[in-house]
């Protein structure tokens, strides 16, 4: 029995059916019959766009066939893209106009089918003027240049000319981490970070022609936005009751993912809710999250940092004055706003650091500003290196802490919620220990940004087969752990150009 023939014909009697749900929609140009291409376009935005164009009167058939005026395309190479349709055996395939996406969302944008330019046209190199009379010699837009699939041979600042995108894409990214959809997450987020890093605002899909990291879906955001000025998904994505829920539960100081996908499982909507479930029991970091999360959760500003330095510089130095400090993360990357405030401190000579931070946190104790304190100690063993698994933590002493931060320390005062009248508010702190020799590789490390860690870690494994991590790098054609007293030795040893901290936003 011919089972492939059976599926074909199954396929050809649900046409009908699809035909009389058209007939529901009000044709208005019965001269033109467009034929969307599936493939770079994907299904679900080809069946979204489908649906937009016979909303507004268009004819839009779901096979290609000869009663096809207009095939359009997304970000399909032209040489392909032809050789496809010649295969396709439709009878005179010279009477149907190829063209590019942009004429389709023109016509979307104008409620009418646009008189067809040249600029509209698939064209290519090789012209065989027996195939289209739209066939012209031209080239291909000029790819664009100089940017590396590696944010550590980028330099992002601040100053993001594509925010409209890269919001849309971290929401993508972060639907996808609660989904545990890590790859999808990485993608969203490599996208995200290459669109920062560009000189000016992406205007066009065909601007981004060359760049890479931009996979399909995040060129289908992109289109979108710029069509419509909004990414339907990702609105959908923010009105997800499960999306809301495991956004705000992981807001809270100390829940992660897990945590919160388990409290949404309980059927819990909200903090009140979690609060008063008995059988929920949290632990020391999750009930100060609870208490101090209206000031937590708020921003903190470049002044707050930087009177929080002074606190614990002065700290740091009344218990050994030669101790290192270094304000590290965002800040440190020129940020006006963070989430919480990072700090490294370690001795000028090997073994004096231990002990320190135990001291540091009592003085900050006997001080009164002490609100919180989770101590973790050191579990580095240089025995264990070179490690080919990384891990989001190091192993250095740390701590984690909420101090309180007074009105009068803060020049230009302290961030408050309305109606706040306390003369403090509390802040998150994180104090890390690195031995002097892992100094370097640590500072780089918890400056981040996360993503040009993460790339600089990738590209140190795959391009001059190199580990590294916060503890070490570690090559692995010479055997050996290489000297990095300086950040600028690691970029030495790697073979890059110095990227500035403030040129590290990725």
């Amino acid at each position: 029995m011919n089972h492939a023939g059976m599926l074909l014909r199954g396929k050809k009697r649900s046409r009908p059916v699809e035909a009389s749900a058209r007939c529901q929609e009000e044709v208005k140009f019965k001269e033109v019959m467009v034929y969307l291409v599936e493939k770079k376009m994907g299904r679900s935005r080809r069946n979204f766009l489908t649906s937009l164009a016979r909303s507004k009167g268009f004819r839009v058939d779901d096979v290609l066939s000869d009663e096809v005026t207009h095939v359009v395309a997304e970000d399909n190479q032209a040489g392909g893209l032809w050789s496809w349709l010649r295969e396709q055996g439709l009878r005179d395939i010279s009477k149907v106009q190829v063209l590019d996406i942009s004429w389709f969302t023109e016509s979307m944008r104008e409620g009418r089918p646009v008189t067809v330019e040249s600029r509209h046209h698939i064209q290519v190199r090789d012209f065989t003027p027996s195939l289209s009379p739209h066939f012209t010699v031209c080239s291909t837009p000029a790819a664009v240049d100089n940017v590396s699939q590696y944010a550590c041979q980028r330099r992002t600042t601040t100053e993001n000319h594509n925010k409209m995108f890269t919001d849309a894409l971290e929401v993508l990214a972060e639907s996808s981490e609660f989904n545990e959809n890590e790859g999808r997450c990485l993608a969203f987020r490599r996208a995200a970070s290459v669109l920062k890093s560009l000189p000016s605002a992406v205007r066009s899909l065909g601007a981004t022609q060359g760049l890479p990291c931009l996979g399909e879906h995040t060129e289908a955001v992109i289109e979108e936005i710029l069509q419509f000025g909004r990414c339907f998904k990702v609105e959908e994505i923010q009105c997800d009751e499960r999306y809301q829920a495991l956004k705000l539960f992981t807001s809270v100081f100390g829940v992660g993912p897990k945590t919160a996908e388990k409290w949404y499982r309980r059927g819990l909507r909200s903090f009140k809710e979690i609060l008063n479930e008995p059988a929920i029991q949290l632990n020391k970091m999750q009930r100060a999250g609870f208490l101090y999360y209206r000031d937590i959760s708020k921003t903190v500003s470049k002044a707050e940092a930087q009177a929080l330095r002074c606190i614990i510089e002065e700290t740091v130095h009344w218990i050994m004055p030669d101790a290192i400090l270094a304000l590290t993360g965002g800040f440190r990357r020129g940020k006006e706003y963070g989430h919480d405030v990072d700090f490294l401190v370690t001795t000028p000579e090997l073994g004096r650091e231990e002990g320190l931070l135990l001291h540091v946190i009592d003085r900050l104790q006997d001080q009164g500003i002490l609100l919180y304190c989770e101590h973790q100690g050191t579990t580095f063993d240089a025995t264990k290196l070179p490690s080919c698994n990384f891990e989001a933590m190091d192993h250095f002493e740390k701590c984690f802490l909420i101090v309180r931060l007074y009105e009068d320390q803060v020049e230009g005062g302290l961030q408050r919620n309305p109606g706040d009248s306390r003369a403090w508010r509390a802040i998150r702190v994180d104090l890390v220990v690195p031995p002097v020799d892992r100094y370097a590789t640590a500072l780089l490390g918890w400056t981040g940004s996360r993503q040009f860690v993460r790339d600089l870690r990738r590209f140190a494994r795959k391009e001059r087969r190199m580990l590294f991590d916060n503890h070490a790098l570690y090559d692995k054609t010479k055997k050996m752990f290489l000297s990095t007293t300086t950040e600028e030795d690691i970029f030495v040893h790697l073979g890059l150009e110095y990227v500035e901290p403030w040129q590290r936003n990725a």
